[in-house]
């Protein structure tokens, strides 16, 4: 065997179920034929004992096997042709000083209009427009935050055409005003608290509309480091006698899941993130779910990739449980908070069911 990450009966039975993406990526071979095939070739399928695996086409072909005519394992696999054009669109929007004609895009691509528009959707979760939009005003995010000239300047050097377009939806993408951004969180009122739980240190924070974050951390002061980079200059009040007592009822809900977190949540996020975050409170306690289920549910079934950055934009923990999805083979990937709280966490929530 010449794939050391998983056992070969993991792989035979990839191979028997025709899995389209396996993670990490290998190729079995037929050792009466002299083929290798990708796991998902439609041919049929070898005798167990005749099966042998590789990590890459060129191992395989080192012990003498050619490359199936069917599958074509040795060349793009119709699901990287896809990959390619997506990225390199994204690429083409992101560098792009205003925002790429739909039909360019799609003449890049090799497209039609249509077409592209669709797959660039299923992939991404969303459309062009809305991808470069979402990308225009991150862009507006880092230059406000690199305190460099005026908010003005920064709408037009982010790729605004007009201050109008960009005020529209600013507010609510950005979670406080651009004023407000630009001093970094400055006249932005949020309450704190700090407790220790099963899980470390564990701070809430609120604003005027609710919990905005909860986070994990060894020490208190590297949660209370984490949300003062985060709102550098916000009015952050601790030691608030009423806000206080709310750190009790996290550290319950914390140690005992079953208990559950009835606060109202101050969430921020692009329209994409918001529809993730909504499927994940979804995910009943004690069970998991894959970030590819999880695409599937939000109608966007190839866009797992960026499920799995809007779970790492979560900043709310537990609340919003992004720890309750795994990778499809059930292992556990990383989480903003470490992997073995991840562990902590769900056998916490299975042993509460």
């Amino acid at each position: 065997m010449n794939v050391a990450m998983k056992p070969t009966d993991v792989l035979w039975q990839a191979v028997l179920e025709r899995e389209q993406n396996p993670n990490p990526p290998f190729f079995y071979a037929v050792k009466t034929t002299g083929i290798y095939c990708r796991p998902n070739c439609p041919s049929r399928r070898p005798k167990r004992q005749n099966a042998a695996f590789y990590a890459s086409c060129a191992l395989a072909e080192a012990d003498g096997f050619r490359a199936c005519l069917r599958c074509r394992p040795n060349q793009q696999s119709l699901q990287e042709q896809t990959t390619s054009i997506i990225l390199n669109a994204c690429r083409t929007i992101e560098t792009a000083v205003a925002e790429p004609r739909l039909d360019d895009l799609a003449r890049q691509s090799g497209l039609s209009p249509f077409h592209f528009q669709r797959t660039f959707k299923s992939a991404m979760g969303l459309t062009p427009k809305a991808y470069a939009q979402a990308h225009r005003m991150n862009r507006f995010r880092e230059i406000v935050g690199s305190g460099e000239g005026s908010i003005t300047t920064a709408i037009y050097d982010a790729g605004y055409t007009s201050s109008s377009r960009f005020y529209e939806a600013a507010t609510q993408a950005l979670g406080m005003t651009p004023k407000r951004l630009r001093q970094g969180g400055k006249g932005v009122r949020i309450l704190f608290a700090i407790g220790e739980c099963s899980l470390g240190s564990v701070l809430i924070a609120s604003s005027a509309k609710g919990v905005c974050a909860m986070l994990l951390g060894d020490t208190p002061e590297m949660v209370l480091d984490d949300l003062q980079t985060r709102f550098p200059q916000a009015d952050l009040i601790g030691n608030d006698p009423d806000y206080e007592m709310l750190i009790a009822h996290v550290i319950q809900f914390v140690d005992d899941p079953k208990y559950g977190f009835n606060l109202p949540l101050d969430i921020q996020g692009t329209a994409f993130q918001q529809r993730v975050w909504d499927a994940l409170r979804d995910i009943p306690i004690g069970t998991t779910a894959s970030y590819s289920e999880i695409a599937e549910k939000i109608g966007a079934p190839k866009s797992f990739r960026a499920v799995a950055q809007a779970c790492g934009a979560n900043n709310i923990a537990l609340a919003i449980p992004c720890h309750r999805v795994v990778r499809s083979d059930g292992g556990l990937s990383g989480y903003r908070w470490g992997v073995e709280r991840k562990r902590a966490i769900l056998d916490a929530e299975r042993k509460a069911r």
